[in-house]
């Protein structure tokens, strides 16, 4: 196998660990006002992702340094087309990150109160920004014969995107609540299992209706194999939803977004940005990669320090994988 279609495998796999995980840490901050009915019962859901947030992100920086490195052409391309969302997200992942840090530094509601919005703002807002530039890219672009984006920013608002935009917020506020079902205890646990349920139905209808449109639009084989199986775990979540297993919902859920961005790449594959216009020239693994001296430095070094991010991170994962209660936080803010 030829070391580009590793490295386009590498990056969707990268991209996959990140909606899965980052995922439900969005979640966990859109449901924050839902759910977080009190101060502590705020405290309690932040504390859910406390340990594993800035862990998460490590997948979005690895995936954004991988593509920079192994793909230019794409990087290039894609920062200069899209850069007005992906400042934005990027912008409200700095502010969440801060919010996080500064929340509990002033014994003040409404310092607290601002930094609750953050939280909100700052996962909110990339859980539907990320939707819509993945359904841009497969869907495609204006690209001219050099590769450079030759579109408007409307161009990126079409129903398409904003259907995948949709699609993402809905999974992760579902995945985010199936989580804090799993991760709590008591009322708060309750509540987000409800919560969970009344979420899944426009999650199936919206996760449903973007493969099918995304199918129907390329057809490709294992693209309708990968959406058929993502729509059957995301079904299989509602009974486990239903029968208070927070732990099978969870798989259910986290193994539909792994499926769904595997069927988005598989789709999308050879190209990583195709072109929509006549004398256009879209990008592929082919046009788009490093030198072949490069690519085989890169996966070298994927190959040693991979299984040490993977292991650290699951580690992290066990040390904290106890419940959490509203009584486990103290009464007075720190």
């Amino acid at each position: 196998m030829a070391l580009t279609t590793v490295w386009f495998i590498l990056i969707a796999v990268l991209w996959a660990g990140y909606f899965l995980l980052e995922g439900f840490d969005f979640g966990v901050g859109m449901l924050l006002p839902v759910l977080g009915r009190d101060e502590r019962e705020r405290r309690l859901l932040i504390n859910t992702i406390g340990p594993v947030w800035d862990g998460n992100e490590v997948w979005l920086l690895v995936a954004g340094g991988a593509t920079f490195a192994a793909f230019p052409e794409w990087y290039a391309t894609l920062f200069s087309g899209f850069y007005l969302p992906l400042l934005i997200i990027l912008v409200a992942l700095i502010l969440r990150g801060l919010a996080f840090e500064y929340r509990g530094k002033v014994d003040s509601p409404q310092w607290r109160r601002r930094w609750d919005l953050a939280i909100i703002g700052g996962s909110l807002v990339p859980a539907l920004l990320w939707g819509v530039a993945f359904g841009n890219i497969v869907r495609g672009v204006p690209l001219d014969a050099r590769h450079e984006y030759t579109g408007s920013r409307l161009t990126l608002l079409n129903p398409y995107a904003l259907l995948g935009g949709l699609t993402t917020l809905s999974l992760f506020a579902l995945h985010g609540a199936v989580f804090l079902a799993l991760k709590t205890d008591g009322d708060v646990r309750q509540r987000a299992g409800r919560l969970a349920w009344r979420l899944s139905l426009p999650a199936v209808v919206l996760a449903g209706a973007f493969l099918l449109w995304t199918q129907l639009t390329h057809d490709d084989a294992w693209g309708w194999a990968l959406s058929a199986a993502a729509a059957v775990a995301l079904v299989a979540a509602l009974p486990a939803i239903r029968a208070r297993r927070e732990g099978w919902a969870f798989l259910a859920t986290a193994v539909t977004l792994v499926l769904a961005v595997a069927a988005l790449f598989v789709t999308l594959f050879p190209d990583v940005m195709p072109t929509t216009l006549d004398g256009g020239q879209s990008l592929t693994v082919t046009n788009a990669a490093s030198s072949p001296y490069t690519l085989k430095v890169m996966t070298w070094v994927a190959v040693c320090f991979t299984p040490i991010v993977l292991g650290y991170q699951s580690w992290t994962y066990w040390v904290f994988r106890r419940r959490l209660r509203v009584e486990h936080i103290p009464a007075a803010h720190p």
